[in-house]
Parts: C-alpha cells; sequence; structure tokens
C-alpha cells in the first residue's frame, strides 16, 4: 500500500487491512525484513532472523488469504518469537552458549498456537541467559541506546518498539514480560499462571513461569490471547478453565470499576517522574469512572525476599543436567545463581513457599474489595548499560532488586497482569502502568488497560531510529 509504513501499524488496523485483501502479508514481511537489516546491527535485538521461513510463510498466508481462507487477526502478521520458546527446526539457545548448537524437533504450545493461527514468525529475539536477569545483553533500548532493554525478554520489547515486528512472545518470572514492556514503552501482559501453555518454553522455575504477549495496543495483546490462551494436556501447570472472547472486553467501559491502589510497598520509594505519571494516570481513570480507595496487603513486601529462593531452587535443579558438564559455559552471572540455589536447604524452598501463601492471601482479600489493583510497572526508567546500582527516589539499590520489586508479588501469586504505557521522563524515557485483576479476569485488566489506552496517546509514540 503506497505511503503507509506497514511495519509501523498495529495488528488491529494492519490485519483489518490483510483481511480486505489491500495489503499482501509479502509486503508485510518484506518491509519487517528490511527493517531489521536497517536496525538490527545496533539494536540486537534478534539472535536469529529466519528469512528465508518467513517469506515462505507469508506467501502461504497470501495464498490462503487470496483463496478466501482467511484465518483471523495474526494472519500474515510478522512475529517474534523469544529465543526461550522451542521452533521446530530452528535453533533455541536461551541466549547461552550451554544450548548454542540446540535445534528443537518440535514447535513449543504457543508457537505452534500461532503458528497455525497464520502468523509469519520472523526471528528469534534475543532474552537474557536462561531469563536469569533484567539487563538481556546485548540487545539495547530503542528509546536510548545508551540504556538497557530491560530483561528478559528484552529482545521481544525492542524488537515490537523497534517496530522490526508487530508483537512477539516474552515470558515471565520474576516481570521478564513487564519489565521490557515498560522499559520500551509497549503492552505486556502476564496472564494468569496456567493459562496459556509454557509446554516448549525453557524452564526458569517451574512454580512461578508465565508466558504471554508483547504487543504495541492492548487490542493487539487481547487478539494474541484468543489464539494462545487454553488448556493443555502437555503443560502439567496448565488449567483446564473457560476461555472468553478477549475482544469483548475492548467493548465496555469502566464507569463505576472499583481500582486499589496498595498502600504499601509498591509505592516506595519512586523515581519522581514515575511518581507523576502514575499519579496523572489515577486522574484519567477517574475521569472515565473508576472508583479508586486504598488498600492494604501487608505481607506483599515479603516477596523480594521470598521469589529469590524459590527461583534460584528450580532452576538449579532444572540446570543439574547441563551443570555437571557444562558449569564452564555459563556466564558468571548464571553460573554464580545456579550454586547458590544448589546451596539451598529444603527449609529455606518451604519457608518460602509459606512466605508465598501469605501474599496470596493478601490479594485474595484485597481483591474482594475492588475489581482491579493499579501500580506503577517499575519504580524506574531504563537504567544506563552497566548500571548495577540504580536511584529509586531518593535510595539506592540493586538493578535487580530495583526490577523486581513490583515483578515479584504477581509472579508468586499468580495474578494476571498488564502493562502499558502511562507516560515519559523528562529524559524521554517510557513509564509503565500495571493493572493487576483477580484470577483467570484477563477480560477485567484488559477493559481498564484498553479504557485507558483509548483516552491518552502514550502508546502512539515510536522512538525516532
Amino acid at each position: 500500500m503506497k505511503n503507509l509504513d506497514l511495519t509501523e501499524q498495529t495488528v488491529g488496523s494492519l490485519s483489518r487491512l490483510i483481511k480486505r485483501k489491500e495489503v499482501s502479508p509479502a509486503e508485510v514481511t518484506k518491509e519487517s525484513l528490511e527493517r531489521i537489516e536497517k536496525l538490527d546491527g545496533n539494536l540486537k535485538a534478534f539472535v536469529t532472523v529466519m528469512e528465508a521461513q518467513a517469506i515462505e510463510a507469508a506467501k502461504d498466508a497470501e495464498k490462503a488469504i487470496m483463496a478466501g481462507k482467511y484465518l483471523g487477526p495474526y494472519h500474515g502478521i510478522p512475529m517474534g518469537v523469544k529465543d526461550l520458546f522451542y521452533t521446530k527446526g530452528v535453533r533455541t539457545t536461551a541466549g547461552s552458549k550451554v544450548l548454542a548448537d540446540f535445534i528443537p524437533d518440535y514447535d513449543a504450545t504457543m508457537v505452534a498456537r500461532l503458528k497455525a493461527a497464520g502468523a509469519v514468525i520472523i526471528g528469534k529475539t534475543n532474552t537474557h541467559e536462561f531469563a536469569f536477569g533484567y539487563v538481556t545483553p546485548p540487545t539495547l533500548n530503542p528509546w536510548d541506546t545508551q540504556r538497557i532493554p530491560g530483561g528478559s525478554s528484552g529482545g521481544s520489547g525492542a524488537a515490537v518498539a523497534a517496530s522490526m515486528c508487530l508483537a512477539a512472545t516474552g515470558s515471565d518470572t520474576g516481570g521478564s514480560i513487564r519489565v521490557p514492556s515498560a522499559m520500551n514503552g509497549i503492552v505486556g501482559l502476564k496472564p494468569t499462571f496456567g493459562r496459556v501453555s509454557k509446554h516448549g518454553v525453557i524452564v526458569l522455575s517451574w512454580s512461578i513461569d508465565h508466558v504471554g504477549p508483547m504487543t504495541k495496543t492492548v487490542e493487539d495483546a487481547a487478539l494474541m490471547m484468543n489464539i494462545v490462551a487454553g488448556f493443555d494436556p502437555q503443560d502439567a501447570t496448565s488449567m483446564d478453565v473457560p476461555v472468553p472472547d478477549y475482544t469483548e472486553a475492548l467493548k465496555g467501559g469502566i464507569s463505576k470499576v472499583r481500582l486499589g491502589i496498595p498502600k504499601e510497598y509498591f509505592l516506595e520509594p519512586l523515581d519522581s517522574d514515575v511518581s507523576a505519571a502514575f499519579n496523572k494516570a489515577v486522574e484519567v481513570l477517574k475521569g472515565l469512572g473508576a472508583t479508586i480507595q486504598e488498600v492494604s496487603l501487608p505481607y506483599v513486601g515479603l516477596s523480594s525476599l521470598a521469589a529469590p529462593f524459590i527461583v534460584v531452587s528450580e532452576a538449579s535443579a532444572y540446570h543439574e543436567r547441563w551443570f555437571k558438564t557444562k558449569a564452564n559455559l555459563y556466564t558468571p552471572e548464571v553460573n554464580r545463581f545456579i550454586k547458590i540455589g544448589n546451596l539451598m536447604v529444603a527449609a529455606h524452598y518451604i519457608k518460602a513457599q509459606r512466605i508465598r501463601r501469605l501474599i496470596c492471601r493478601d490479594f485474595d482479600l484485597a481483591l474482594k474489595k475492588v475489581d482491579a489493583l493499579i501500580t506503577p510497572t517499575l519504580p524506574i526508567t531504563a537504567p544506563k548499560v552497566g548500571e548495577n546500582v540504580v536511584t529509586v527516589g531518593t535510595t539506592k539499590a540493586p538493578i535487580n532488586a530495583a526490577c523486581g520489586r513490583n515483578m515479584y508479588p504477581l509472579s508468586m501469586s499468580g495474578l494476571p497482569a498488564i502493562s502499558l504505557p502511562c507516560g515519559f521522563s523528562q529524559g524521554g524515557l517510557p513509564i509503565g502502568l500495571q493493572i493487576i485483576g483477580r484470577p483467570f479476569d484477563e477480560s477485567g485488566i484488559i477493559r481498564i488497560a484498553n479504557n485507558y489506552e483509548k483516552n491518552t496517546d502514550w502508546h502512539l509514540r515510536r522512538p525516532s531510529l
């Protein structure tokens, strides 16, 4: 289509053009590959670009659509897949030398469902090694290439923000969907634990891992959830519960929706720009008819102590087979985490799981009083590359502690949470709003997020590249 930058479109807008046969999947894929060639030498969001496979898939999608076999909104849409997800016949490294030559013989369930819906997998996006961190080297943030994209789904975050693909998959254990979404100014949805299958996704923490969409808009996330949500017998943690049409949530307003702001932990302390953006977001939601009240979560602050015990214990168990013979291939950072996990004793793990129950109870009680909770996604904006300690308000904190603070409670509880843009810092860096829902109420947080998004323009802004 003349004078239309196809890569700058959203899945929702572009899919309507593809459905009407005004744009072809081959055109879109060609432009995405050209944009990757232009930008990724600097941004390094992709580990593997699947050029030949993507071109072939786009041709197949075009033939099917021209023959009247349109499969839905992701048919012919170029997507990135985090390099933690198995892709049949395509290298899956998890960002590590340990799996440098690993080629799976099947697709992860999430990938298989997207392919069945006609999505064009354009490449594998970079991840912090085995999803163990918040930096995702060597990927850079497209809003400021002196800064990190967040992690561990930093490659997906940067690729979507830079319009090298229209959407991507992510995984989230300590915030690995929500952190890069906030830092890159996109939408990231962590579904309820068990809502989307993790079969074929390399494990970080078996009892905390989630997978979900990373997109430019709330609508695009809802459209992907319609494809990937649902029971999978191959995933022992998958829940067999009804799946709604998530796009129905895009139609309702939020008049009289009750939103809770936690009085503990999530707001103490915050970067001043983050605090200002969050307060303005609260006013927008009030203006749309939502009621705001304070809620108490007395034990939630313990999540930053308990979660690491669970994560490193489960991760060390998963890595046992490789660590015995390939320990030298891990980065020093991840090698150290696994060694710490090997030193954990059962008593530590059990105490951490007991704390987890207290955190879950906090959320259960709070969400009986309100329909959803709202917090800043992160207390900071994207740190500079190489920064190990960051300033949060007037205090200093290790980067992992600052990034994980507002993340771990939701990963530990398994509740659905969505991050979407709610402003920019004075230095032009994206700031995220986090909306938290009841178990399996992704529709509820999608409705709130969509109403906020429609009444602001943060999601329309793009980095200058």
